[in-house]
């Protein structure tokens, strides 16, 4: 039996049908109670827009890091580091609402599983 996908809405990460949400599968929006306590944020929502700005603001298929946006919101050192998963969060956001591609080595990836380093570029036409 193959199970059902969804994508959670803080994360972005897929998720797989489980036996506890039988009853209320079509009402599921996230992965884990860490997702569902959180939330989204209004630095969430800061970040995709801060991504999009910044990929529109350079040439045609260049790339960002996410830490730009990062750094690009917070003040200091310790502030822009504590954006750095929330910013991976966004990215993978984006690239569910088909607006952005993670990049590693040049070539695009699975954003539920991919690990290090990662660029950021506007979804090709």
């Amino acid at each position: 039996m193959v199970k059902p996908i969804k994508i959670c809405i803080v994360c972005g990460r897929e998720f797989q049908w489980r036996k506890k949400w039988e009853r209320n599968w079509h009402e599921v929006k996230y992965c884990s109670k860490a997702c569902r306590s959180g939330g989204l944020k209004g630095i969430d929502r800061k970040l995709e827009s801060t991504i999009l700005q910044l990929l529109r603001s350079r040439q045609s298929g260049a790339s960002i890091c996410p830490s730009e946006a990062a750094r690009n919101l917070g003040s200091d050192e310790s502030q822009w580091r504590s954006l750095m998963e929330p910013a991976r969060r966004a990215a993978r956001r984006l690239v569910h609402q088909g607006k952005i591609d993670i990049l590693q080595g040049g070539k695009i990836v699975d954003p539920s599983k991919f690990k290090g380093p990662i660029r950021l570029k506007l979804k090709s036409e």
